[in-house]
């Protein structure tokens, strides 16, 4: 083993564990000192982030049915529009009596909203502040996200929770620093990606631990610790066990070492976890995620009681082809968020684990002429049995064109705010109201602490 395949191999994605910062602004604390910190697992809680990376097209993912709301759809969003013929029509109980379809390629979502195990969150976006449409077209800047309508300033943006500036940090990161002294077990961090390096999980001490989808975690190549007879795991350990002078040349050899030790920590648990019979289908989503469900089937061996996960697919991004590709890419999306699901139901977690659904915007109602562009206010997704489910949240807007809320080719200012989307999740997850505006600077914009009512009333605490 030369010394470039040595750092290839060591240096090995599990490195995400590590702690970057001692910060002098300490959440970790603050948070986790208010919560049982036992042995039990029972009051274990993950979040799954999924990004559809590129700008979901949810005006097609989320058909109005009533006569004169399709009428208005079908007239904007001319050769996109979907027949109704094609419809998953959902029963308008479940969607405050008002007629929805879904994509025709998503049946197994439509069983998870007739159960109240599926929620949408519509019309949500990136704000600093409430706005409309005369705000907007005045260049009110202050009130407007930055890089609007960019794929890399929107993508942060819904990662942060910061829409009015380029964070370094993620609030997934940031709930993470509050709680991962839960975990009993600091070898592997609370954050656990499945899409390598990310914004949403880097904190101001946690880094995500990155996963592959075969055995999970990255492992130096046939290293055997304290085999005495294995001179390869000698000279490997005679490297991640010296002494050097150079403060550098530590550091990086620290971070090599306890990658390798988080990583052999992770195989263990992974190799005793509970298993599952639940079937997946053999696509990058599906893989990632029937990862994330083996991972959580290992929590008790891993020693935690928090876990935040990040998954993405990427593709959403049609200028082009939209018909054909989102139909594809929401066949994908469908089938494996129900494995998913079903998997945790197995698990007998399917109220520990919540699911949610993040893309940079929406897609404009208006067709390019083969696909849609870039747009603004969308829908989200959320999945789990701790929901206030059969019915939906946020205002689906008026898709006339020109409307109140239409800022020019059915680009439709949000009326939810990514901030009181992601504050409800946190405060799920563990996350005491008092440190929302730590995490989120903008939420006192949309919500009071002194409400004694959630952001949204999507979750059950």
């Amino acid at each position: 083993m030369n010394r470039r395949n040595f750092l290839k191999i060591g240096g090995c994605t599990g490195m995400g564990y590590l702690t970057l910062f001692n910060s002098a602004i300490n959440l970790k604390a603050i948070g986790a000192a208010a919560l049982d910190n036992s042995e039990s697992t029972d009051d274990y809680k993950a979040m799954v982030c999924i990004l559809l990376a590129g700008g979901n097209d949810c005006y097609n993912m989320l058909v109005p049915m009533d006569p004169s709301a399709y009428k208005a759809y079908a007239d904007a969003r001319s050769n996109m529009a979907l027949p109704t013929r094609n419809l998953i029509a959902l029963d308008p109980s479940l969607t405050g009596g008002i007629p929805y379809g879904l994509h025709p390629a998503m049946p197994e979502l439509e069983d998870l909203v007739s159960s109240g195990e599926c929620v949408f969150i519509n019309n949500i976006g990136t704000l600093v502040a409430p706005t409309n449409k005369a705000k907007y077209l005045n260049g009110s800047s202050r009130d407007i996200p930055l890089g609007l309508f960019s794929h890399s300033d929107q993508e942060q943006q819904w990662q942060t929770g910061i829409p009015n500036d380029r964070s370094r940090t993620g609030w997934g990161g940031k709930v993470a620093d509050l709680l991962k002294d839960m975990n009993s077990n600091q070898k592997v961090s609370i954050s656990l990606s499945m899409n390598g390096t990310n914004l949403f999980q880097q904190g101001i001490e946690t880094v995500p631990y990155s996963l592959n989808t075969g055995n999970g975690a990255e492992i130096i190549w046939a290293y055997n610790r304290g085999n005495e007879w294995d001179s390869r795991s000698q000279a490997i350990d005679s490297l991640m066990y010296h002494n050097y002078q150079d403060a550098f040349k530590q550091t990086y050899i620290d971070e090599i070492r306890k990658s390798q030790e988080g990583g052999e920590v992770f195989r263990d648990a992974y190799n005793r976890r509970e298993y599952f019979s639940t079937s997946f289908d053999n696509d990058e989503l599906s893989n990632r995620l029937k990862m994330v469900a083996n991972t959580i089937a290992a929590r008790k061996f891993l020693g935690v009681k928090r876990q935040v996960f990040f998954v993405s697919m990427g593709g959403f991004d049609h200028h082009d082809y939209l018909l054909d590709h989102h139909t594809r890419d929401l066949t994908r999306v469908s089938r494996a968020i129900s494995s998913f699901y079903a998997a945790i139901k197995e698990l007998k977690l399917e109220k520990q684990v919540t699911t949610f659904t993040i893309s940079e915007f929406a897609r404009t109602l208006t067709s390019n002429g083969d696909g849609t562009d870039h747009a603004w206010g969308g829908t989200s997704m959320v999945i789990g049995g701790s929901l206030n489910g059969k019915k939906m949240y946020g205002k689906y807007p008026n898709l006339k064109l020109n409307d109140d809320l239409d800022i020019g080719n059915g680009v439709f200012i949000p009326t939810t705010s990514t901030d009181e989307y992601f504050a409800e999740l946190a405060l799920w997850f563990g996350v005491s109201k008092n440190e929302l505006p730590t995490i989120f600077p903008g939420i006192k914009n949309f919500y009071s602490l002194s409400n004694t009512n959630l952001p949204l009333g999507f979750m059950k605490m």
